[in-house]
C-alpha cells in the first residue's frame, strides 16, 4: 500500500480538499423507515460515501458507532466500499487505541489488517511502546490525540510541565522529533482551539494535523485553516454531524453533498487567502 502521508497528499491535490467526513453512523437519526434500524448503518454510511468521494481528502469511520451495535461487519463492507467508489480516497480509523504491546499488536491487526484502515488515531499516553507495534504496518499512518476539543481536554493536556512547556507540546514535540523516525505520525488538534492549533503547528511544521470540531461542535473552519494549514503542512479537517444529518429526510444523501461542498470551498478560500 502507498504511504498514508503521500495517499493524503495526493487526494487533497486531487480532489482540491482539506475536508474529511467523519463516518458517526446514529441510527436513531436515520432517515424515514430505517430510522432506528441498526441493520441499515452500512447503507446509510455508504450513501453519505457516494454522495461526498469526490469532494474529500478522507473520510474516518469511529469505530464505536459501529462497535455499539455489533455492525463491525459492516464497516468492513463500508471500508471497502470506498476501496471501490473512491480507490484514491484514505481510510482513518478513529480508535483511540492507547496500549502497549501484545495487546497493542491485536489493536494494529484489527485496524490495517481486518479493517485495511490507512491510519488510526492512538493515546500516546503510555509513551512510544503504544506507538511502535503499530509502526510493523508499512506505510499506515499512526495520528496521536495532542490538543482534543473537548472542554476536559484541558484537565492533562493544557499542564505546565517543568521546563515551561504544556503537555500537549511535548506530545507535539515528540511526534515532529524522535518518534517520527519514518513520517508516519500525525497529530489531533481540536478547531475550537486555533491559537493552539498555530502553536502545533509551529512545534511540528510538516506533521499532518487532524482536525475534528467543525461543524457541530462549532469549530470555526476559517480560523483553523489559517492556524494550521501550510504548503508542506497539510491539515485533515473533519465534518461529522453536520455532513451526516443535514436533512432527516430521504434527500439526506443530497444534502450532505451540499454541506460538504460548502465546507471544502470555504476551507479552499481561507487557504488562498
Amino acid at each position: 500500500m502507498t504511504a498514508f502521508i503521500d495517499r493524503l497528499a495526493d487526494a487533497t491535490a486531487r480532489q482540491a480538499s482539506m475536508l474529511c467526513v467523519g463516518l458517526d453512523p446514529e441510527p436513531a437519526r436515520f432517515p424515514g423507515a430505517w430510522k432506528g434500524d441498526a441493520a441499515r448503518i452500512y447503507d446509510f454510511c455508504a450513501a453519505i460515501v457516494d454522495a461526498t468521494h469526490d469532494l474529500v481528502c478522507a473520510f474516518k469511520p469511529q469505530i464505536a458507532y459501529f462497535a455499539a451495535h455489533r455492525a463491525e461487519d459492516q464497516l468492513e463492507r463500508l471500508v471497502a466500499h470506498v476501496r471501490r467508489v473512491a480507490p484514491g480516497v484514505p481510510v482513518i480509523l478513529d480508535a483511540k487505541r492507547g496500549d502497549i504491546g501484545s495487546t497493542a499488536e491485536q489493536y494494529a491487526r484489527e485496524a490495517f489488517e481486518r479493517y485495511d484502515a490507512d491510519a488510526v488515531t492512538l493515546s500516546p499516553y503510555m509513551g512510544v511502546d503504544s506507538i511502535e507495534p503499530y509502526l510493523r504496518w508499512d506505510g499506515r499512518g499512526l495520528i496521536l490525540l495532542c490538543r482534543t476539543s473537548n472542554p476536559g481536554g484541558s484537565d492533562l493536556q493544557n499542564q505546565l510541565l517543568d521546563g515551561g512547556e504544556r503537555l500537549y507540546e511535548r506530545v507535539a514535540r515528540l511526534a515532529a522529533g524522535p518518534w517520527n523516525r519514518d513520517r508516519r505520525l500525525g497529530l489531533v488538534v481540536g478547531a475550537t482551539f486555533p491559537e493552539e492549533i498555530a502553536r502545533v503547528r509551529a512545534i511540528a511544521p510538516t506533521v499532518p494535523l487532524l482536525i475534528p470540531g467543525v461543524g457541530a461542535q462549532g469549530g470555526d473552519a476559517a480560523a483553523t485553516v489559517r492556524a494550521g494549514w501550510r504548503p508542506d503542512g497539510p491539515i485533515i479537517v473533519n465534518s461529522s454531524r453536520a455532513v451526516l444529518y443535514a436533512s432527516g429526510g430521504e434527500d439526506f444523501a443530497a444534502a450532505a453533498r451540499r454541506v460538504a461542498e460548502a465546507t471544502r470551498e470555504l476551507l479552499q478560500r481561507e487557504r488562498g487567502s
